[in-house]
């Protein structure tokens, strides 16, 4: 333990990634907590695989001097908010057809996303952004994750009421004068932005799970909705500083440590509350 506060004073790039885990604990937190209660993971799902598209066109368009300076951050944004859009309207307008959407904007994207990077002058690993790495997070990505935080953390407090009466239940929040459908694809678009910058931390393959595994922790303990979401924030913090430390100490990648840490836990905490249940 000596050794990685050590490490934390001393180095710059680790002190950035233990940021980096606390800041996005609040995105993962808040945001995690109404994804699962409103039943959309596999829709979060789906924008966090389609950013490889704009990540993979971004990295085309600048190498091949098409957009100079585009960065993977520009293009991953431009993918996951057309792909929320498509997927939110959708939603609401033909469930129908949810599922096979849903399929579609997911494989689309990761394809093209490949597609793009084999096209790219010069080798690019997709690993890198499908599994990410927080020691290479940068001061800018701090900020930036800083601000979406404070932003989503304004808007949970703000509208909470219209927030908590639309995710148990539409046709009262309808009745009660709340614009379900705004306030759905507003979460869309803000949880896709949050993916964006997130993907830097565990990758886009194992962001879906950082926003599921500890609200659905958070959830077998809280009674509200707000309890959920700052239990949420809680859970993850304890699991981004674990994993982050077990990922230095055993020289290992730390998203996925950290995502088996959350993954165990979770599997623990429902299985102790199912043991409960039976002997009752």
């Amino acid at each position: 333990m000596k050794d990685f506060i050590g490490a934390v004073i001393e180095f710059p790039f680790i002190r950035n990634a233990l940021i980096a885990g606390l800041l996005s604990s609040v995105l993962f937190g808040v945001l995690g907590s109404l994804v699962t209660v409103r039943r959309i993971t596999s829709l979060a799902g789906a924008v966090s695989h389609a950013v490889l598209g704009g990540i993979g066109m971004a990295l085309f368009l600048d190498a091949a001097g098409i957009i100079p300076g585009m960065s993977p951050l520009t293009g991953a944004l431009i993918f996951a908010v057309i792909s929320a859009l498509i997927i939110g309207i959708v939603t609401l307008k033909a469930r129908q057809r949810e599922d096979t959407v849903i399929s579609a904007i997911w494989v689309i994207g990761m394809s093209s996303g490949i597609l793009f990077m084999a096209r790219t002058p010069g080798y690019v690993d997709p690993n890198v952004y499908l599994f990410g790495n927080i020691l290479l997070i940068s001061a800018p990505d701090l900020y930036l994750m800083a601000f979406l935080g404070i932003a989503v953390v304004f808007l949970a407090w703000r509208f909470y009421p219209q927030i908590r009466a639309s995710s148990f239940d539409d046709e009262f929040a309808v009745s009660r004068g709340v614009n379900t459908g705004g306030f759905f694809i507003i979460l869309l678009i803000i949880t896709a932005a949050a993916i964006v910058l997130l993907q830097t931390y565990v990758g886009i393959v194992m962001v879906i799970a950082m926003l599921t595994l500890p609200s659905g922790t958070a959830g077998s303990f809280a009674r509200s909705l707000s309890a959920m979401m700052a239990g949420s924030c809680l859970f993850s913090a304890l699991f981004s500083v674990s994993g982050l430390y077990f990922g230095w100490v055993l020289n290992m990648p730390v998203g996925a440590v950290t995502v088996i840490i959350a993954g165990f836990f979770f599997l623990a905490v429902t299985g102790i509350r199912a043991l409960i249940r039976l002997h009752r």
